[in-house]
């Protein structure tokens, strides 16, 4: 089917940018997540740096890509965002509930992407709780882009977003069940030391010498 050329681009321009960008914010947060959730289930060993890079390559991609996505909403002349609109959830009348769902996304992915930056003064063991929850800002990216994507009803649009959601929600899957898998108990750990070997407690064991007579 050919395109009709007599058809000025210009007024959909800055809704163009935004529905490219936030499928590429989406693709982007997909497969950052996917690379942490594979170095934190070690399911993916070595070269720790190079995938650490790649990792905070696609978390600040993902960043740039969602600044342009909301962005880009100021010059469109359909909806008729405001700062406001795009900054706070709960304030736009067009779609509120899936608008809101991806304002919150989009804090929440870019605030705890830019986390790792500040792990220093957050402690590294805070930080890592903190992390988690960037799972539960992608899902509600992801929930944002198929109730009210302008291409969520798409057969292209839903096999891509397949593509990279579903490797990423399989490896949450995996991470959520290894966390909540037993923890070792003190009998267990007692039954795993060897019969007749006395615990190691990192004194060193004097020898009893008789009374002087």
């Amino acid at each position: 089917m050919l395109c009709d050329m007599s058809v000025d681009p210009t007024p959909y321009l800055f809704w163009i940018t935004s529905r490219a960008a936030g499928f590429a914010a989406l693709v982007l947060a997909s497969l950052a997540v996917s690379l942490g959730l594979l170095m934190s289930t070690k399911l993916l060993k070595g070269r720790t740096t190079e995938l650490r890079t790649a990792h905070d390559t696609l978390s600040l991609s993902t960043i740039v890509a969602i600044v342009v996505h909301a962005g880009a909403l100021l010059g469109d002349t359909y909806v008729h965002y405001s700062i406001a609109d795009i900054a706070l959830p709960f304030l736009s009348s067009y779609k509120t509930f899936w608008t809101s769902l991806g304002i919150v996304a989009g804090w929440g992915l870019m605030l705890l992407g830019l986390s790792y930056y500040a792990r220093r003064w957050v402690g590294a063991v805070r930080w890592r709780k903190l992390h988690r929850f960037t799972a539960l800002a992608w899902i509600a990216g992801l929930g944002h882009a198929l109730g009210e994507g302008t291409d969520a009803g798409q057969v292209w649009f839903l096999a891509m977003v397949a593509l990279v959601a579903i490797p990423a929600l399989a490896l949450l899957v995996t991470r959520l069940t290894r966390s909540a898998g037993p923890a070792p108990t003190a009998r267990g750990a007692a039954k795993s030391r060897p019969s007749g070997s006395p615990p190691r407690t990192g004194v060193v064991p004097v020898a009893a010498t008789p009374p002087h007579s």
